[in-house]
């Protein structure tokens, strides 16, 4: 039987940038478990923020602005702050929840999370707005026209929000999180932000 290792995010999460490149030497260090079909990866969106049309208030703002300076010094991840300048925020991550969803149907979602999150992290954009959500899609691959009907299908059918229950059903409550499927069984990963070993170790452990 395949165990399946659930990855739980959102584009728009500080702390899941960090994680990035931990998480690819993790993917990466599974490869062999993929290939021998004992493992998938299925990622789950968690969806930070509802969908909103209003200027980010100055005191959020701040906190987060902080929160990427700690994860800076902590990780040496790279963030532009000019984006707490020039971009308008909005405490509102569903739409670029939504792309990743859209992006997944032609196996391009973690092409399109990292677009997202390049955009936002490096390039200063606003993932909240549809604009900058289709030139995303634009860059993975995907026609502008034809993501824009899917964003629009997938909001007007809840898909999102669905997808988001069945996080919390899991427990899977915090973004980034992982967690081991193995039959009926669920089983949490700890995650180091650091260093991919000690989570490789819990995986293979928890198989055997």
């Amino acid at each position: 039987m395949t165990a399946t290792l659930i990855y739980c995010y959102d584009p728009m999460c500080s702390w899941c940038w960090g994680f990035r490149p931990t998480w690819d030497k993790l993917k990466s260090a599974l490869q062999p478990l993929i290939d021998a079909d004992e493992l998938n990866i299925q990622y789950l969106l968690g969806g930070l923020a509802v969908d909103s049309d209003r200027p980010m208030e100055e005191g959020m703002k701040a906190g987060l602005e902080a929160t990427w300076q700690r994860i800076q010094s902590t990780l040496g991840t790279e963030f532009n702050y000019e984006f707490w300048r020039s971009a308008s925020p909005r405490r509102s991550t569903y739409p670029a929840c939504r792309a990743c969803y859209v992006a997944r149907d032609t196996s391009l979602e973690d092409e399109m999370y990292h677009a997202i999150q390049k955009a936002y992290y490096l390039n200063a954009k606003n993932p909240s707005d549809l604009d900058t959500l289709s030139e995303c899609a634009e860059q993975i691959g995907l026609k502008a026209d034809s993501f824009l009907k899917s964003m629009q299908h997938v909001k007007d059918n809840a898909l999102l929000e669905d997808e988001i229950q069945q996080a919390r059903h899991l427990g899977l409550n915090s973004f980034p999180s992982i967690a081991l499927l193995i039959a009926d069984q669920l089983v949490s990963i700890p995650l180091d932000y650091k260093d991919h070993s000690s989570m490789l170790e819990a995986i293979k452990k928890a198989l055997s």
